[in-house]
């Protein structure tokens, strides 16, 4: 069952090992544990429903507990802590589109605001209830999960947006298609969530982001139906109104149906890890590949700190022994970075692929680490997220944060990046343990992912402060550098001081005249995005 509070399964533990607790000692100290409030104390102080009652509107206190919180760092402690400012007053679960529009006409006329619901994997706070008098309904879309049609010459695929990333690469996998999306909360996060948020996955290189995936599709809003067509490939008819959507995170209706460009299964696939002796050889070794325009599906490259890192808290001491003084005996020693890459479709394809990449990184004296610690990577990539429930457990705070820039610009906003996070907490005496790499590559640059551990504070309300005081730091320097303040994660609550050193002046207009055309009464999901 999925866990009510921290990430993931109930039934699933991925426990810190040994050395990896020892090596965070040495970097930021002995961890400071909280104390977690239980389940049946938060169902308690769930206060009344404010709504009225409708048929399709469930007012159950733990279902409302299980919707009023995502994944953001402020959500964790909002749930461990029990210290929760609002609540949904009720949640719905459609299963047509037709119960949607009945459920907007309700919100109409009870004067309810409406947050749309995918898998509840969102990290800067798009799916929380706002304090005020207006009573709040989470509508689950959970149950419109059906492949609704598919056309095998053209591979499209039209699902219901509440359709999960699982069932919908199994339901697309019975027919000899993917669509091969795999952001990190794969798990859980939801089609109609990846365009909402407009989403990227690892695979990127290969499949494109969500807007590259997008057709078309079916969109309630209060003012009526919009309807993309999904079976046109290119148009030159004006704007394209699937660029309203993409990113528009509840603010101008709720997305029912999607259709998506599938391809056929990949034939062949390979994994491949390779480490330079510092940063900037990887990162040349990187851009030269994406630049060349090889076929790969997935290139990370990691600093010299995620290096370290990785490798420390994987446990296998004498496995990685035997790594680390085979790369040092090649000239990957200390301030070594690794590069794990990927490629998978027709296997005389993939073999071309890998061995070009191979021969560009060979180049910038690249050191080969073999297929195997790749393979590993990528076996665990969706158990990553579990070891934050263990972090948390050992009293120690984690979060990230990502943005994107061209290639010229990457090394001093990684340096400026990770020194206002290191130093922001020096003057109560408190390290901050940062690292990064380079993912969702492209020719002309490439998105940057930091993360940032820290111990957490005596009281949750301490923990969150400190939290705000690096968020704040990190987004500031991002904001100066003139980065996106999100590649990946959309705006919601989190980012929005920060959306209009992006946009400017008339395209916060623009955004905000949208959502006045589609919802003019200002009842869905207020307070995000704009």
């Amino acid at each position: 069952m999925k866990r009510w509070q921290g990430w993931g399964d109930d039934a699933f533990l991925y426990p810190l090992p040994q050395s990896a607790i020892e090596y965070l000692n040495d970097v930021v100290g002995p961890g400071m544990p909280l104390r977690n409030v239980t389940l049946d104390e938060m169902t308690a102080s769930v206060p009344a429903s404010r709504l009225p009652e409708h048929p399709l509107v469930n007012t159950d206190p733990e279902e409302r507990l299980r919707h009023c919180r995502g994944q953001s760092f402020p959500d964790w402690v909002a749930m461990y802590s029990g210290e929760i400012e609002a609540y949904p007053d009720g949640v719905a679960y459609p299963t047509t589109t037709e119960e949607v529009r009945a459920l907007i006409a309700y919100a109409q006329q009870c004067g309810a605001q409406l947050i749309p619901y995918g898998g509840g994997t969102s990290v800067v706070g798009h799916i929380n209830p706002l304090p005020g008098d207006a009573p709040v309904l989470t509508i689950d879309m959970g149950r419109m999960n059906r492949l609704v049609k598919f056309e095998e010459e053209s591979n499209l695929a039209t699902f219901g947006a509440g359709v999960s990333g699982p069932d919908l690469e199994a339901q697309l996998r019975a027919r000899g298609r993917t669509l091969g999306h795999y952001p990190q909360s794969f798990e859980y996060s939801t089609l109609g969530g990846w365009i909402a948020t407009r989403s990227s996955g690892q695979q990127s290189l290969a499949y494109g982001r969500i807007e590259n995936m997008f057709a078309g599709g079916l969109i309630e809003t209060p003012a009526g139906t919009l309807e993309i067509p999904a079976h046109i490939p290119a148009s030159a008819a004006g704007p394209d109104l699937r660029e309203l959507i993409l990113g528009s995170e509840g603010r101008l209706g709720i997305i029912t149906e999607a259709t998506v460009r599938a391809l056929p299964l990949p034939e062949y696939k390979e994994y491949h890890a390779v480490f330079f002796p510092d940063f900037e050889l990887g990162r040349a070794a990187a851009r030269a590949v994406m630049q060349a325009k090889i076929p790969l599906s997935m290139m990370r490259l990691s600093t010299a700190m995620e290096t370290e890192t990785t490798l420390a808290m994987a446990g296998h001491p004498i496995l990685l022994g035997g790594l680390e003084q085979y790369l040092a005996a090649r000239g990957a020693a200390d301030g070594k970075c690794m590069l794990i890459f990927s490629t998978a479709g027709r296997e005389a394809v993939v073999r071309i692929g890998s061995k070009e990449a191979l021969g560009i990184t060979g180049q910038y004296k690249g050191v080969y680490g073999t297929q195997v610690f790749a393979k590993q990577w990528h076996k665990n990539r969706f158990k990553s997220p579990y070891l934050r429930n263990a972090l948390w457990d050992a009293g120690y705070a984690i979060d990230t944060l990502e943005t994107a820039i061209d290639w010229d610009h990457i090394p001093g906003l990684v340096a400026d990046i990770e020194t206002a996070l290191r130093t922001t907490l020096l003057s109560i005496d408190e390290f901050v343990h940062v690292f990064t790499h380079l993912s969702r590559l492209y020719p002309h640059g490439s998105s940057i992912y930091v993360q940032y551990l820290f111990r957490c504070a005596e009281t949750p309300g301490e923990t969150l402060a400190r939290w705000r005081l690096l968020k704040a730091a990190a987004s500031k320097v991002i904001v100066e550098h003139g980065a996106t303040i999100s590649h990946q994660h959309g705006v919601g609550v989190d980012h929005l001081p920060y959306l209009a050193a992006e946009k400017g002046d008339l395209g916060m207009q623009v955004l905000e005249n949208v959502t006045k055309l589609f919802d003019p009464d200002r009842i869905m999901n207020p307070g995000k995005l704009i």
